[in-house]
């Protein structure tokens, strides 16, 4: 595991079994206490130039009442998909077969897409009428400019996975998106996620009599866990976290999924390593055993030995050490969309700082300043790029907007006031709203429900000067089904904002003691995201699955029914 991590407190965190990257596949259907990234199995996947792995959906495809562009009989259509880039352009993701004689066609073929929740995914469908002549060609050699065109229809990949039946139904239109004069029939698009199973696997276990690997100390053991692949080699699904100073380590709750582990008589093999913070850990002891080993270790109340490789006998040498399964037992583990289309909504809130250090905003230098020219400025750019995505998830798509630090219509200054003016009314209609309020304060200066989590995004130029107080308000906020998304404007340092983000792997710590029940807060300066090549999206949401699991899952909150839909017209 040497140079997986980027510091010694992430090189101790657990990794893959629980705390998984929430857009991986295997994370979606894993216990996730905080969100965080799964260092181990990106390691391996980048270090063999593989992309890390998404949530992978299946889109069903079928149509009705197309134009019929035949003479002698009846339309014979194909549909293909297109992901729509930044740049415009169309990337195609995939083309379903060709139905003969058909104004109403369920295509078969199934076309897939990696779902990431943290940035919008425009999807562009082009149906054609494929000519009889070419019926003989398979679908992907097809030139398309040699079929007659029948309709275009485009959406968002978040609008099918929000609703409930995870079903979408599109007008068609003529390319480009202009309306046809003619009805040229609609495009349903039906959505699942290619999950093979929702079993996943929790366990507790513990070592005894480990060989001791330090001089002055005693070791800091952790296990990795491996899948053996058919090719021989091994891929790494799951790291503990580091129990410092101690040969008989009991180590947090581990879960895994049928998805990582393959099947439960599929071997794994497990190591234990002694942690050493320049990347070089040393090998305590090994052992190889299924997941159906481990639950008999555990029915039985049994220990297995671990074992090191010996350079002078043709067998391992077995060690004192052993390996002990307290706790095991199966369960469902829901993903993310299981929550979200069975009815789960993210409520987005937003509040805007406006105190004076953001400069005046009639002044080009000021954070607040309105370009004449349309180019937006970091709060509007922070408000529109979170917005986008966030929106989806919300079914009125009314959001609370708030402002604090400025002078209201009367003149006194407010640390919370509607950012519409209002003195009642503090939501605003849809992310044009919220961009339309902010604009207009610029110029004049919760009830419970289960199936509802909060986002609140904060955007601000300052650094805390209350930071203990701060740290108290989050500690007991994490109790709440709420995330709180922080975007950092202008040049401050903002050294103490990152503490609240608790990346570190150390929980926030109340005035009193009390430690932060999970991670609550993503901090992201602007400057440094726009820098780079990642967006303030993706950096500020790619926690946020991972946090709304989390909440969902330590108060056994399930999804509704998942309901079936049918992919015929």
């Amino acid at each position: 595991m040497g140079n997986c991590f980027s510091d010694v407190e992430g090189g101790k965190q657990a990794v893959g079994g629980t705390q998984q990257r929430p857009n991986s596949i295997a994370a979606t259907n894993n216990n996730n206490n905080n969100g965080g990234h799964n260092d181990a199995v990106e390691f391996f996947f980048r270090s063999r130039g593989i992309q890390p792995l998404f949530t992978q959906i299946e889109l069903s495809l079928s149509a009705s009442n197309l134009l019929d562009r035949d003479i002698t009989s009846k339309s014979d259509p194909m549909a293909v998909v297109y992901a729509k880039k930044r740049d415009g352009k169309l990337e195609e993701l995939g083309r379903t077969e060709v139905v003969l004689n058909s104004l109403n066609p369920a295509w078969i073929e199934k076309v897939t897409v990696a779902f990431q929740f943290e940035i919008v995914q425009p999807l562009v469908f082009h149906v054609y009428d494929v000519d009889s002549k070419y019926h003989n060609v398979p679908v992907k050699m097809l030139k398309l400019n040699d079929q007659e065109f029948l309709g275009e229809a485009t959406c968002v990949l978040s609008e099918i996975m929000t609703k409930q039946t995870r079903s979408l139904t599109l007008n068609l239109n003529n390319k480009n998106g202009h309306t046809s004069l003619r009805n040229l029939g609609t495009l349903i698009i039906h959505a699942e996620e290619t999950v093979s199973s929702r079993i996943c696997v929790e366990m507790v276990v513990h070592c005894s009599h480990l060989d001791n690997k330090d001089l002055f100390s005693k070791s800091d053991p952790f296990l990795r866990i491996s899948r053996i692949v058919e090719s021989g080699g091994s891929v790494p699904i799951c790291k503990t976290e580091v129990v410092k100073d101690n040969l008989n380590p009991i180590w947090k709750p581990l879960c895994l999924s049928i998805q990582q582990f393959g099947s439960k008589v599929n071997p794994l093999i497990i190591e234990c390593f002694d942690f050493n913070s320049s990347g070089n850990h040393v090998l305590i002891g090994k052992l190889q055993k299924s997941v159906a080993d481990l639950e008999k270790l555990h029915i039985e109340r049994s220990g297995a030995n671990l074992t090191l490789p010996s350079p002078h006998h043709g067998h391992d040498k077995v060690l004192k050490g052993q390996l002990f399964v307290d706790q095991f037992c199966e369960k469902q583990q829901y993903s993310f969309l299981d929550y979200i289309s069975s009815g789960f909504e993210l409520n987005f809130m937003v509040a805007v700082d406006f105190t004076a250090s953001n400069g005046n905003p009639w002044n080009p230098d000021s954070l607040h300043y309105i370009n004449p020219s349309g180019q937006l400025n970091s709060y509007q750019r922070a408000i529109m790029e979170v917005g986008e995505v966030i929106q989806f998830y919300d079914s009125d798509r009314r959001f609370p907007a708030w402002g604090f630090g400025g002078r209201t219509i009367d003149g006194t200054t407010s640390h919370c006031f509607n950012l519409n003016g209002s003195t009642g009314a503090f939501e605003v209609e849809g992310v044009e709203g919220i961009m339309a309020a902010y604009a207009r304060a610029l110029h004049n200066s919760i009830s419970y429900n289960r199936n509802k989590y909060f986002v609140l995004l904060i955007i601000t130029d300052g650094v805390i000067t209350d930071l203990q107080e701060t740290k108290d308000a989050l500690v007991r906020a994490s109790d709440l089904p709420l995330s709180i998304l922080i975007v950092g404007v202008g040049g401050a340092d903002f050294r103490e904002m990152e503490v609240l983000d608790a990346d570190n792997g150390r929980r926030l710590e109340s005035s009193t003691g009390r430690v932060a029940t999970r991670d609550i807060v993503q901090f992201v300066p602007m400057r440094e995201v726009h820098s780079g090549q990642i967006s303030v999206v993706q950096a500020l949401l790619e926690e946020l699955p991972g946090q709304f699991l989390t909440y969902m899952r330590s108060r056994d909150i399930k999804p509704g029914p998942l309901h079936a839909a049918s992919t015929s017209a």
